[in-house]
């Protein structure tokens, strides 16, 4: 099975609206490694390794986010996998 890893800066309202922890929540139920964090100009980042699959599952679900976010415009950057093994938010 063939291992890809994305990271993601999402736009919008998706500070302060339980991001991180839907998307850890999330990436768990998949089967997807890697990790999420605020950063200081009001975007989250996170890092999606896994199945290409599962992966995809991850990056469609940042467009919309949890029920209280609002995300106006998402980035992505392949990258080569780490062989991350956990998924963890980072503070």
């Amino acid at each position: 099975m063939e291992r890809v890893r994305s990271r993601v800066i999402v736009h919008g309202g998706v500070q302060g609206v339980f991001f991180r922890d839907t998307c850890r929540r999330t990436a768990l139920e998949y089967g997807v490694a890697g990790w999420v964090r605020n950063l200081p100009d009001g975007t989250v980042e996170a890092a999606f390794e896994g199945p290409a699959e599962a992966v995809a599952h991850l990056i469609t679900w940042t467009h919309q986010g949890p029920p209280t976010a609002t995300v106006t415009r998402v980035e992505v950057h392949e990258e080569p996998p780490e062989a991350l093994a956990t998924f963890e938010i980072i503070d």
